[in-house]
């Protein structure tokens, strides 16, 4: 499958918090980060998530915003 975003960060699933409708889902992508994504516990269930598994965190937004 080929996809349009450009940012994919290869990783190890560490933690998953499954919620009443959403998971949030840890992957480590090494060098001590850890990026976090919030998605479907239907989508969890479709990719055979489960921790110390293979992942990809595939990253596509227009602007990232901090504040302080």
């Amino acid at each position: 499958m080929k996809i349009s975003a450009r940012n994919v960060l290869k990783g190890k699933v560490t933690q998953i918090v499954k919620g009443a409708t959403t998971s949030h889902v840890k992957i480590d992508i090494g060098g001590g980060a850890i990026v976090t994504a919030s998605i479907t516990n239907e989508a969890v269930a479709d990719l055979a998530l489960e921790k110390g598994k293979q992942a990809y965190a595939v990253i596509k937004a227009s602007d990232v915003m901090v504040g302080i």
